[in-house]
């Protein structure tokens, strides 16, 4: 059996399969492995060129896939993407981003993306994760199969050296491009590459097997320690997501990082920093029972209330003094991204006005002889602080007839029923 066996293909022989082909030397031999694989179906096998533009040759590149496709009866979609060069975590990481984008937008239901990362890659990954300072997570490097949106990524050459892709090149005669970049020591990646590995290898021929091997056994490892992670962070959920201060002071600093960790992954919210693990757990966690506490980075932030934490993503904030005129026979657009709407009446008797809360408002209820600060109203409701600088005021001059649908004046209350009408607010999506 050779390094390149069909058994290789074998997970995908019945499923659809999108190749990443960018025309270099290993998504060549992936893309002609897929094509010749015995049992694949016809009419199961395309592949989707990214042209990134960075590369004054890119249009060669696009013109040499689709040639090579066109050969091969390979349907080939092209995808022109913009790599923004100001992202803040370099040129290799954005153009990384763009193409997974475009991937994830032109996946099909059902299939799978194949792309061609080999054992040589896999040895780059694990070493740069480890100066990097990377734990076993890090370390568990690339796998052979994981979840891409709601897809699967599939690298099956994986356990593969980069040799035996030549030599499988050479063999079949295939033609491929070479990107001048990689040639480049500039990025971290090639550094390893082109000067590290090659040392290596001279003191220790198998560097780049043995490194892949204990990526394999850190990614077991991980693999292990998530299960019991997930089941752990499950027990200290509430059904809204929160999670339960009291659930995780129980557990050990180690085991508090990564179930906080997994938690902000879960919510959809970017990594959270190691200066952020460390300020939940000696700020948040170590809170008073009426504080509340937060930690924010990126676009996203933790806060602490009512004895449970609540990972949230920003909101967009309102322009100072905004205010407008709103007579509800049309939902109300707010500034942040939210909506006010009324429900079962054309409209009020006379426009109100919408402007967010500034401090200070006091309310008039039902049954009450005399008025309320709203602020402690909103303190004894269920909305939470996050929320409340969102809630827009219905006002009649200087007089609040309601805090959105949440706290509504004798008046207005009066006037809603009377009408069979109601008001609902819906919150604004977060900032993306």
């Amino acid at each position: 059996m050779t390094a390149l066996s069909p058994t290789l293909l074998q997970d995908a022989t019945d499923i659809p399969v999108m190749v990443g082909f960018s025309g270099g030397l290993d998504s060549t031999v992936l893309l002609h492995l897929l094509a010749n694989a015995p049992g694949r179906r016809p009419g199961s096998l395309r592949a989707v060129h990214v042209h990134h533009g960075l590369q004054a040759v890119a249009d060669h590149w696009q013109h040499h896939c689709s040639a090579l496709c066109a050969q091969w009866n390979i349907p080939l979609q092209v995808v022109q993407v913009e790599v923004p060069r100001d992202s803040g975590h370099g040129l290799e990481a954005a153009a990384r981003d763009a193409r997974h984008a475009a991937f994830k937008t032109h996946l099909q239901q059902g299939e799978w993306l194949a792309l061609a990362h080999h054992q040589d890659d896999q040895a780059e990954t694990f070493l740069l994760r480890a100066l990097r300072g990377a734990g076993v997570d890090g370390l568990g490097a690339m796998q052979a199969q994981r979840s891409f949106g709601s897809s699967t990524l599939w690298k099956p050459l994986l356990q593969v050296p980069r040799s035996a892709l030549e030599t499988y090149a050479s063999q079949h005669r295939l033609h491929w491009i070479e990107d001048p970049s990689n040639d480049s020591a500039d990025f971290d990646r090639n550094f390893l590459r082109l000067q590290v590995l090659p040392l290596l290898r001279q003191r220790w021929p198998h560097a780049s097997a043995a490194m892949a091997r204990s990526a394999g056994l850190a990614a077991q490892a991980a693999a292990l320690l998530h299960e019991n992670d997930a089941a752990l962070l499950q027990q200290g959920l509430d059904p809204s997501g929160a999670l339960q201060v009291a659930a995780l002071r129980l557990l050990a600093p180690a085991q508090q990082s990564r179930l906080l960790r997994l938690w902000v992954n879960q919510r959809g919210l970017p990594a959270l920093p190691a200066n952020g693990v460390l300020a939940i757990q000696q700020q948040l966690l170590a809170s008073g029972h009426d504080q509340q506490a937060e930690f924010r980075w990126q676009q996203a932030r933790i806060v602490r209330w009512r004895e449970q934490l609540h990972a949230l993503p920003l909101t967009k904030a309102w322009p100072k003094g905004w205010t407008r005129q709103w007579d509800g026979s049309a939902p109300a657009e707010l500034p942040d991204g939210g909506k006010l709407l009324l429900h079962g009446a054309s409209a009020f008797d006379q426009p109100v006005q919408l402007r967010q809360r500034q401090g200070g408002e006091r309310i008039q209820l039902t049954g009450r002889s005399h008025s309320h600060q709203l602020k402690h109203r909103l303190q004894q409701s269920d909305v939470p602080p996050w929320l409340r600088a969102q809630l827009p005021l219905l006002c009649d001059g200087d007089t609040v007839l309601a805090a959105a649908d949440r706290v509504i004046s004798a008046p207005l209350q009066a006037w809603l029923q009377a009408h069979g009408a109601a008001l609902e607010w819906q919150p604004p999506d977060p900032v993306n």
